[in-house]
Order: C-alpha cells, then sequence, then structure tokens
C-alpha cells in the first residue's frame, strides 16, 4: 500500500482518533499532519513492517502524551472545551456523548488512549497492548482504572449522561 492510500483510506479515522483524544478539533488535524508528515519519510519500513495501521496509531498516542506533557506545563485550563455543538436540534443524544467525553478528556493520557482504542476504536486488549506497546494485563488494569474513575467522578459531581450537564 502506498502512502497516499493509507491517507486516503485512514486519514480521516485518523483525525477522529486524535480528536477523541485530544478534545480539539484543530489541534487533532495538526497531531495527525505531524504524525503522518513523520511517517512519511519512514514509509517504506513502516509498510514493509505488514501493519502500518497499527505503527501510525502508535506514533499518533506517542505524538499525543508528548504533546500533552509540553502543554499541561504551559497552557491555562478553563471550564469550557471548544468544538462544542450550538445546534439543540441535535438533542440529548448529543448532551450525553459531550458529557461522556468532557469525563473522559479529564483521564490520564494513557487511560484516555486505552479507553479510546478499546470503546471507539473496538481494538482487542491484544491490539491495544501492541499500539500502547504494553502488556495486555497493564492494559485491562489502565481500563480497569480509568472505569473506576470515571464511576468515582459521577459519583462524586453526579453527571446528567442523557441531559448532558453536571448539577
Amino acid at each position: 500500500m502506498t502512502f497516499d492510500d493509507y491517507v486516503r483510506l485512514r486519514g480521516a479515522r485518523l483525525v477522529q482518533l486524535a480528536r477523541l483524544l485530544i478534545r480539539d478539533r484543530h489541534l487533532a488535524e495538526d497531531l495527525v499532519q505531524e504524525v503522518l508528515s513523520k511517517a512519511f519519510v519512514r514509509w517504506k519500513k513502516i509498510s514493509a513492517a505488514g501493519d502500518p495501521d497499527m505503527y501510525v496509531r502508535r506514533m499518533l498516542i506517542n505524538s499525543n502524551i508528548s504533546w500533552w506533557r509540553r502543554r499541561s506545563s504551559s497552557e491555562i485550563v478553563t471550564a469550557t472545551i471548544g468544538d462544542r455543538s450550538d445546534d439543540a436540534d441535535l438533542g440529548d443524544r448529543t448532551a450525553g456523548q459531550d458529557a461522556a467525553w468532557r469525563l473522559i478528556a479529564e483521564l490520564p493520557p494513557r487511560q484516555r488512549a486505552t479507553i479510546v482504542l478499546r470503546y471507539f476504536e473496538d481494538l482487542s486488549d491484544e491490539r491495544i497492548a501492541e499500539i500502547l506497546e504494553i502488556s495486555t494485563v497493564t492494559v485491562r488494569s489502565q481500563a480497569m482504572r480509568a472505569l473506576e474513575k470515571l464511576r468515582r467522578q459521577l459519583e462524586q459531581s453526579p453527571a446528567s449522561i442523557e441531559g448532558g450537564h453536571r448539577r
């Protein structure tokens, strides 16, 4: 598969994955562009390895974690998250999804990556372990910790997932 074919087939999905990890459409596009530019230079090696999708996903997640570390020392956290829909016609479903993603966005980067890969990308623990370069046991413990943290957040400050707002 050529690099152009790969980007044509998987580019939009990579942006979606990055957007779920970062929660900002513009930063997600920048992250994917940066990762794909690095992948382009090494494409022969990446495609020769036999599984370019796993390799590029791993690059995306590692780059996201690096970005997160750099930003954590220089950005000011605000209560609002960009790219929220103002269209009331989308209804409770969109509001509920937004509330759920707000909680997920508060998870540490590795836990967030595990949850996104498991529930959005629908990958097995083995595949997630390959992408994150960790053991399957670590994948399960990361997922367990993430889900436990999400439960605690809901208990401490009940969120109306159906209504999409915290009370």
